[in-house]
């Protein structure tokens, strides 16, 4: 595992959970039980802090930052795609993150809500609990349908 103590701050891994030796997770960084954390992941919690919730999946090449004196919050079973940014967030529980996508300073995504491939949630923007939002700027199109709710991120 590539854990990284930065000033004081040392990283904490659940039971259960997986962290690649090619991903580097940094400072204060909480990673809940039986996640899942790819080859290429950054989890940097250096001057800010960040939580992974259990049953979680930061997939490769994902980066999750926080700015100083704040945090990035990920909720429990959320699937954060191949290659997307969390920055200084919060994502609630079952949430997916399309691959590619960025999730920027002070947005707020609500709980089995479902955003796209490369879609682009701007600095302070809400996606409120259960909905679809896609595009760059992204802009919520729908609702999540009963089957995409049973597939369980």
């Amino acid at each position: 595992m590539a854990l990284f103590k930065f000033e004081e701050k040392i990283p904490k891994v659940g039971e259960g959970s997986f962290v690649s030796e090619s991903a580097e997770v940094i400072g204060d960084v909480q990673i809940g039980e039986g996640c899942y954390i790819g080859p290429g992941a950054v989890l940097r919690g250096d001057f800010g802090s960040i939580t992974v919730g259990s049953y979680s999946a930061i997939e490769e090449n994902c980066i999750v930052h926080a700015r100083p004196d704040c945090s990035c919050e990920i909720g429990e079973h959320v699937t954060v795609g191949h290659g997307a940014i969390v920055h200084n967030a919060v994502v609630s529980d079952y949430v997916s993150i399309g691959m590619g996508a960025v999730v920027s300073n002070d947005a707020e995504i609500g709980k089995w809500s479902i955003i796209g491939e490369g879609c682009v949630v701007r600095t302070g923007q809400k996606i409120p609990a259960e909905k679809v939002a896609v595009g760059v700027p992204g802009k919520v199109v729908g609702d999540i349908t009963e089957d995409q709710r049973s597939r369980d991120p």
